[in-house]
This record gives structure tokens, C-alpha cells and sequence, in this order.
């Protein structure tokens, strides 16, 4: 069985030069296969292409731990038509980066996650006006309530946007749910990532929360803001786009 060419859509060519002129204009590639499948490998399961292993951008295999998840990223490349479009593969983007940038490295990204922690979107809060309070308190009231009950961790809310200092105890609880496998691990960084907390994402991967919930608890001032003074298609285009990839975090947590 032979891998998938040195230029193939999900690696990087070999040449520094070629891969930094793919990187200023990238060009997306027609589909070039009839069937992606899952076979079962030493690296776990690998996502194939008309029996052709698929390799991430550093070269290794495109496989993930479990058969379900590896489904759902050969399920990404199968709903290409004629275009690879990567922007609309977001689970696969994800696999991506986990496995190049998280299986072997996984304490920066624990750490990086633990960070957002110290300062998360929902310790934060509105002193007006009244309807904005109201909302941010029956979003991110029961995400505090769960984190005290479900981690042992108690945080000091404030509100305004200085910088309130948290006790080291929380800290702690919260550094000691981070999972530690690099898929979980991963898909709670990208979830913190996008919504710019970490107890929400905690929260998604322990079942708490669904993707839409969090999602939904991550954009009460924006929600507010385009309530109050309209929408801007634009912003939700690329809100659209992002969302995939919460729901690709999402799916990661629950298929691994």
C-alpha cells in the first residue's frame, strides 16, 4: 500500500520554498479519489483514500484512536464533491494538529489551556445594562455553580475588565481536570480557544454542556450587541466557520 503523494492536499511539499509559496496562495486541489474508508493500523485508524493512507501536514498518519472518530474524518473527505476545500474539513484540520502538535508535546498545551483560567470570559461581568446582566448571570451562573460542586473550585467574579486575581486553590482544581490524553487534551484547547474560556470548555468535555450550549454561554455579549444594534453578516459568516470547529471539538470529545 502506498501513501499518498509528497504534494497531497493534507501534507506539505518537501521543498521549504514550494511549501512557503503554498502557504502565501494556496491553491485548492480537485478530488482526486472515489472512496474514503477507515482500515485499523498500528497507529490506530487510519483514514484511507481509494486504499491510500492520508498523512498531516508534518507527514505522519492521518489515524485516529478510535474507529467512530476516524468515520467521522473519512466522512469529511467523502462529502467533497470536486473541491478539497480544507476551511469546510474542520474535524480533519483538528486531527491534524493533534497529532502534529499535541501527541507530542502535551504539557504547553495544558499549560496554555490552564492559562485562560486565570482570567475566563465568565469571571467577568457587565455593570449594565440590566438585560445584559441578567443574561451573562443565567448563562455563566450555573458554568460557576458546576465548577465549584464538580471541580471543588471556588473563583472571585468582578466586574469591568480589571484583572481580578484568583484563588490559587481554583487554579489548581482546574489545572487538575485539563485531560491528559493529547485528543481530549486537544479538543478542550481548541474549544477553550474559540470561546475564550476554559470552564466552558471543561464543562463540554465532561457532558455539561452541548456544542450549542456552549457555543450559545461563549456569545452572550455578541448575541447582546446584535440584539441591541443589528447583525453584520460578515460576523456571521465567520462565526459560522467557527462554530464547525467547536462542533469538531465537540465530536472528538465524544468519539474518542
Amino acid at each position: 500500500m502506498r501513501d499518498l503523494p509528497e504534494d497531497d492536499p493534507v501534507g506539505q511539499p518537501t521543498n521549504p520554498m514550494a511549501a512557503a509559496q503554498r502557504a502565501a496562495r494556496p491553491a485548492l486541489r480537485r478530488r482526486f479519489y472515489q472512496t474514503a474508508t477507515v482500515a485499523d493500523g498500528e497507529a490506530g485508524f487510519g483514514v484511507l483514500l481509494d486504499g491510500r493512507p492520508v498523512r498531516t501536514p508534518a507527514r505522519r498518519l492521518l489515524a485516529a484512536p478510535s474507529r467512530a472518530l476516524a468515520e467521522a474524518i473519512a466522512a469529511e473527505w467523502a462529502a467533497r464533491e470536486k473541491i478539497i476545500d480544507p476551511a469546510h474539513m474542520p474535524l480533519t484540520r483538528l486531527a491534524n494538529t493533534i497529532i502534529d502538535g499535541v501527541v507530542a508535546s502535551p504539557v504547553p498545551v495544558g499549560q496554555e489551556v490552564a492559562k485562560y483560567a486565570a482570567s475566563d470570559l465568565l469571571f467577568y461581568r457587565a455593570d449594565g445594562p440590566q438585560a445584559l446582566v441578567e443574561r451573562q448571570s443565567r448563562h455563566w451562573d450555573p458554568l460557576i455553580a458546576w465548577a465549584r460542586a464538580e471541580l471543588g473550585a471556588r473563583f472571585v467574579l468582578a466586574q469591568g475588565v480589571v484583572p481580578v486575581a484568583q484563588p490559587e486553590h481554583a487554579l489548581a482544581a482546574v489545572r487538575a481536570a485539563i485531560p491528559s490524553d493529547p485528543w481530549r487534551l486537544g479538543a478542550v484547547h481548541a474549544a477553550t480557544t474559540l470561546t475564550g474560556s476554559a470552564l466552558i470548555a471543561l464543562a463540554l468535555a465532561r457532558g455539561k454542556l452541548s456544542a450549542g450550549q456552549a457555543w450559545e454561554a461563549a456569545h452572550v455579549d455578541e448575541d447582546w450587541n446584535m440584539d441591541t444594534w443589528g447583525r453584520d453578516e460578515l460576523a456571521l459568516e465567520r462565526r459560522a466557520l467557527r462554530f464547525a470547529e467547536m462542533q469538531a471539538a465537540a465530536a472528538v470529545l465524544s468519539l474518542v
